[in-house]
């Protein structure tokens, strides 16, 4: 293949051609000048390639990342599916925080290398209600293993003979939080949750609105916490794909971007069985009130009872 030569590029080439010249002129003498000038023209073509993609890519990344979080004992995106009557299901969401604040803030323990450990138990009563509880614990070195709260979440769903194009339900979840862990000690939790399985793909949107009952955040009114997941049917039993949250700060004016909180989470789902769940990923927050490396795993089990 001919190569386009260096001396026929415009005379102020664009940043990302400057960058392809001063890899090339690197090796140059070694290449020789006419790999050197078929180099130059594949590597202009792809770092013009990767700009493109870039300037399409970070904008809707950003904007997907401003659609989603929730506190790190819990982090999970629902879907709509409701537990069968007569049935219920009990979780473990275990989650590690890597790297995290390493200072306390408002009274708050450091959230670096704090290990929480959850139990939720949700049981069906009909085909479109259940009724969820959760305990929460944290382990940290410096402080030992520690009770945090308890939750309880009821939900509704929209019953299948409604035949809407898309899953549909809605949870509220009220609890307390002990005073080192949270600055709201009660808060609430509307989560509206709308899912879609398009061939492969399932795709998950929690618009998620919660409130501080008690505590200096009362003032601050409903926040918005949306969360969101688009994942891809491997093979029937694996599913891998991306899960965000994030919280934006007051309904009424978000906060300005380096505090809000903002994560993003490659994840896989087994399903080995109907009886299993599970799911794990690796967290990472891209602004400054973020923790900025979380793992975590969610393993459950249905019973019959």
């Amino acid at each position: 293949m001919k190569g386009i030569s260096a001396n026929r590029m415009p005379t102020k080439a664009p940043a990302n051609v400057s960058i392809a010249r001063q890899t090339i002129d690197k090796y140059k003498p070694v290449t020789g000048q006419f790999s050197v000038y078929c180099s130059v023209s594949a590597m202009e073509r792809l770092y013009a390639t990767f700009d493109t993609f870039m300037r399409t890519l970070v904008p809707l990344f950003c904007f997907s990342a401003l659609l989603l979080a929730q506190d790190n004992y819990e982090i999970q995106v629902y879907p709509y599916e409701t537990v069968a009557p007569h049935h219920t299901m009990v979780e473990l969401h275990s989650n590690f925080t890597v790297e995290g604040s390493k200072t306390s803030v408002d009274g708050l323990y450091p959230t670096s290398h704090q290990l929480h450990e959850t139990i939720e138990i949700t049981h069906g009563f009909t085909g479109w209600f259940e009724t969820g509880f959760y305990i929460f614990t944290s382990a940290q070195s410096s402080e030992g293993w520690d009770f945090v709260g308890t939750h309880i979440r009821p939900r509704f769903r929209a019953p299948e003979e409604w035949h809407l194009p898309v899953g549909l339900s809605i949870s509220n979840e009220i609890g307390y939080q002990r005073r080192q862990y949270s600055t709201a000690l009660w808060d609430w939790e509307i989560r509206p949750i709308i899912d879609k399985q398009i061939g492969r793909w399932y795709l998950s949107f929690n618009p998620t609105f919660d409130r501080a009952l008690q505590g200096p955040d009362t003032k601050r009114g409903f926040e918005f916490s949306p969360n969101f997941k688009a994942g891809y049917d491997i093979t029937k039993k694996i599913n891998a794909g991306l899960e965000y949250y994030g919280a934006l700060g007051p309904v009424t004016g978000f906060d300005r971007l380096r505090d809000q909180q903002q994560q993003i989470f490659p994840c896989i789902d087994l399903n080995v069985s109907p009886k299993w769940e599970f799911n794990a990923g690796v967290g990472v927050g891209v602004t400054q009130g973020t923790d900025h490396l979380i793992v975590k795993m969610i393993i459950g089990y249905r019973f019959d009872l």
